[in-house]
């Protein structure tokens, strides 16, 4: 059995030990007390001992507080007169001696004799100490004697059990140990413990007050265990008895449980006909708000005030006025509250903060059997319970954050007051992979690297994965969690072969395998808690799985240019480099003059890739590579029908990750590449021949591209050769303009206007139409009236009927098949060049 899942001491650091010959009185204006070391146990301060004392009862019954520790130093001169007959359950028939320390420590704090002129003060002076060994002397035990120890003290007349000690799993035997106390009228006071991570047992136990630990500027010590089932804290550092007849600093939730033990003893002391729950309420209901308002999962319900439990009346119902959702009272979602509904007209609001996604179950139980309670969930779902409990409890989904829920009596003539106890009880979310709690229900995640959270939502939850691997590789796994009362284990297996199960550390900690080389197959990752955690967790796991594929180079052998693999145009090469000065030799071949390009992509990060280009005859033409940090670059070069080579380098070699490669070629036709095959083509070439028109530099002429005014302006005034022109006056046309010269002399021949605003509009395009009459004002063709439209979408109101009825008259123009001409669609480079074309070759 692991360290871990044993019950361990809760106590972080012992300092300095000194003994009581050694250390001179304090000043007794600066103490109420007379015992000298007072001046040390400044965390009596904090909680306002003082005042508490004052406020205490002199009770002439003693109270008995079990410690169920390590013993207790049945010597120690500020112990020996408080203590009553206990056992030692690790060494049957012995003295419930202290062998370790740490139960004389958790003694002093509550009852080491108060005024006696030697040592310290304790805090509940009345208080007589019942020492129940169930630890070793390092301090470890199990879940069995801490039972037993329990039940030793409920059965022996304690009043209240503090327990400095915890495990992480949780047990159906402890817990109904735990209720057993309850029902008999004992108080559990137990520490949260000091690893920052979830509450332990048994502070977890919804009963019990699971009691945390403050620094001396008031804030949770960031080694305090916290979550929902913290009740209250207390300060971290004590100054408190010893072995030997000694004292010393201690430190931890172990010492911080004993304070509120003590609060709680000096209470009953004063008010002996309070209920259990009802001790615990009131420390509650007086703590000192710290980090947050009302409850957080930090600091509990906040700082222990033993003088405000003595001085501030109980009340059965804390939380008021939480009568509207603004007023809703904070409620955490595993604790145990009680409160009352005044009459029908009372509405009880909580506020319940769910750490995650899940359910939470609430129990109800009325003092009244014959009456009942609806619950509202924010203020929608609405679900029913009664005094007889029939109905059981009831079951609220809930998302990660917050919920409100309302509390109001069923019958809505009730005017007496309805007490009444409130359970929650919290339940993780189901994760998205199941139902995967078996080997052949493994949910198939895919063969790359990924992260996974998943949950153990129920009872003996285990989660199955399966990873197919097509590729040889390495795989690396890595389990963590973030509750304590996870110990996670990883079950690897091969598919058909023996497993390795992965469980090299405990609670909390974080499991990693070694990096596996494998080979292609079906390979089974279960993930669990230890067997013996069998229960639902509050908490998430995190797998991350790194795969690196170990992949084969397709294309290999081509590290020589003669053994270069072909490649057709415009299709995907892959490959990798499995070595520093690994080569790949590729060859492609162009039909005609053409753009070649070539792109490179998927490059892995921190890798370079450099592309040496080379004719047929082996001559270098251009050396690329991709920039520092990325994954693709791209080549553009005008090459010469023929045959050429690629030979591609690494700095450094991958094979895990495949580049791509794709070249495509573009044929060259009058400077252009995107009109090879256009039905335009012929009048492209012609009027590129004659200078007329031009693309747009970078090969392209984008022949479907609509034109726009100034680029027909500036076409047509070249193929009709004006050499005359005007200073323009149009305010979106300045001389810097591309266009200016060839707009002006259009201008001049009449042969374009502006519009009425005093705008030329070079950049707007033209419609079928405007190109139209363009043409035909060139040609000085005014149009006719006589005669039907020529297109069955031009009507004979159009503006530019005429236009078309003659240009169509004289084949200028012929519209599509359907006999439709489309008058306002942009017209495209290549129509107006088309057009121009017939034109000037009349």
């Amino acid at each position: 059995m692991k360290m871990t899942r044993q019950l361990l001491l809760l106590t972080s650091l012992a300092l300095v030990i000194e003994f009581a010959g050694l250390t001179g009185k304090a000043d007794a204006a600066y103490l109420e007390s007379t015992d000298p070391m007072r001046v040390k146990q400044t965390y009596l301060d904090m909680i306002h001992m003082n005042e508490a004392w004052a406020a205490a009862v002199d009770s002439k019954s003693s109270l008995v507080v079990a410690v169920v520790d390590t013993g207790v130093d049945l010597k120690h001169p500020d112990l020996a007169g408080h203590l009553v007959e206990g056992v030692n359950l690790t060494q049957p028939g012995q003295k419930p001696y202290d062998d370790n320390g740490h139960g004389t420590n958790v003694a002093g704090v509550i009852a080491a004799v108060r005024n006696n002129d030697i040592g310290i003060a304790g805090m509940a002076p009345n208080t007589k100490i019942m020492p129940i060994k169930a630890l070793e002397s390092d301090g470890t035990g199990g879940e069995a004697k801490l039972g037993e120890g329990i039940r030793y003290a409920v059965d022996h007349g304690a009043k209240i059990v503090v327990l400095s000690l915890g495990l992480n799993k949780y047990s159906d035997y402890l817990a109904e140990t735990v209720q057993y106390a309850e029902q008999h009228g004992v108080l559990l006071v137990a520490a949260a413990g000091n690893e920052g991570t979830s509450v332990k047992y048994p502070a977890a136990y919804p009963t019990v007050v699971g009691v945390g630990g403050a620094t001396a500027d008031k804030h949770a010590d960031y080694r305090s265990n916290y979550g929902p089932e913290l009740d209250i804290v207390a300060p971290w550092e004590v100054y408190t008895t010893a072995l030997g007849g000694g004292y010393q600093y201690q430190d931890g939730t172990s010492m911080a449980a004993p304070q509120v033990a003590a609060a709680a003893a000096l209470i009953w002391a004063k008010y002996p006909g309070l209920a259990p729950y009802q001790v615990r309420n009131l420390l509650e209901q007086t703590a000192e708000d710290l980090d947050a308002d009302g409850w957080d999962p930090s600091t509990g319900n906040g700082l222990l005030r033993v003088d405000r439990a003595l001085t501030v009346p109980y009340q059965e119902d804390r939380f008021e006025p939480n009568n509207t959702i603004d007023q809703a009272a904070k409620l955490s979602v595993h604790a145990v509250t009680h409160a009352t509904l005044s009459s029908a007209q009372d509405q009880d609001w909580y506020a319940i903060d769910a750490p995650y996604s899940g359910t939470v179950q609430l129990t109800l139980r009325m003092e009244d059997a014959g009456a009942g309670i609806r619950v509202r969930k924010d203020a929608g779902t609405t679900w029913t319970t009664n005094g007889s409990d029939a109905s059981g409890p009831i079951t609220i989904p809930v998302s990660k954050g917050r919920t409100y829920v309302q509390l109001q009596t069923v019958d809505r003539s009730r005017q007496t007051a309805l007490s009444y106890s409130l359970r929650t009880d919290f339940q993780i979310y189901r994760d998205p992979y199941e139902d995967n709690n078996k080997q052949y229900k493994a949910f198939v995640i895919p063969p790359r690297s990924q992260v996974i959270r998943g949950t153990f939502h129920e009872e003996n939850d285990l989660d199955w994965f399966m990873i197919p691997l097509e590729h040889s590789g390495t795989l690396r796994l890595k389990l963590s969690t973030d509750t304590a009362r996870i110990d996670p284990a990883i079950l690897f297996q091969k598919e058909g072969e023996k497993s390795t199960l992965i469980d090299q550390s405990g609670d909390g900690a974080t499991e990693v395998s070694s990096q596996m080389e494998l080979l292609p197959g079906q390979y089974y990752i279960r993930v669990s808690n230890v067997k013996d955690y069998t229960e639902p967790i509050t908490g998430e796991y995190t797998l991350e799985v790194e795969y690196s594929p170990k992949l084969i180079d397709p294309n290999e052998p081509n590290d020589k240019s003669y053994q270069a693999t072909y490649a057709g145009l415009f299709s995907d090469y892959e490959g990798v480099f499995h070595k520093d000065d690994d080569v790949d030799w590729f060859e492609f071949r162009l039909n005609k003059d053409s753009l070649a390009e070539l792109d490179f992509s998927n490059i892995p990060a921190a890798r370079s890739l450099t592309a040496t280009l080379y004719d047929s005859g082996h001559n270098e033409l251009g050396s690329y590579k991709n920039e520092s940090g990325s994954s693709s670059f791209h080549i553009e070069k005008t090459l010469s029908q023929g045959n050429y080579f690629v030979k591609l380098q690494t700095d450094k070699a991958f094979n895990n990750q495949m580049y791509r490669l794709n070249i495509g070629g573009y044929p060259i036709i009058s400077g252009y590449i995107d009109i090879d095959g256009h039905w335009a083509q012929d009048a492209i070439v012609q009027m590129t021949d004659k200078q007329i028109i031009s693309g747009y530099g970078n090969y392209r002429f984008a022949p479907d591209r609509p034109i726009t005014r100034a680029e027909a302006a500036a076409v047509l005034a070249r193929a009709l050769k004006l050499n005359k022109q005007e200073e323009l006056h149009f305010r979106d046309v300045d001389p810097s303009h591309w266009a200016y010269g060839e707009i002006a002399k259009m201008v001049m021949a009449d042969l374009v206007d502006g519009y009425p605003d005093g705008t030329f509009g070079p950049d707007k395009t033209l419609t079928r139409m405007e190109m139209t009459q363009l043409i035909a004002r060139s040609l000085n063709m005014t149009g006719k009236r006589r005669g039907n439209s020529p297109f069955t979408d031009v009507k004979e109101s159009y503006w530019g009927v005429g236009i078309l009825k003659q240009m169509f008259a004289e084949g200028w123009i012929t519209g599509y098949p359907d006999g439709t001409f489309h008058p306002e669609e942009h017209a495209t480079r290549a129509e107006f060049v088309t057009m121009l074309a017939k034109v000037l070759n009349r």
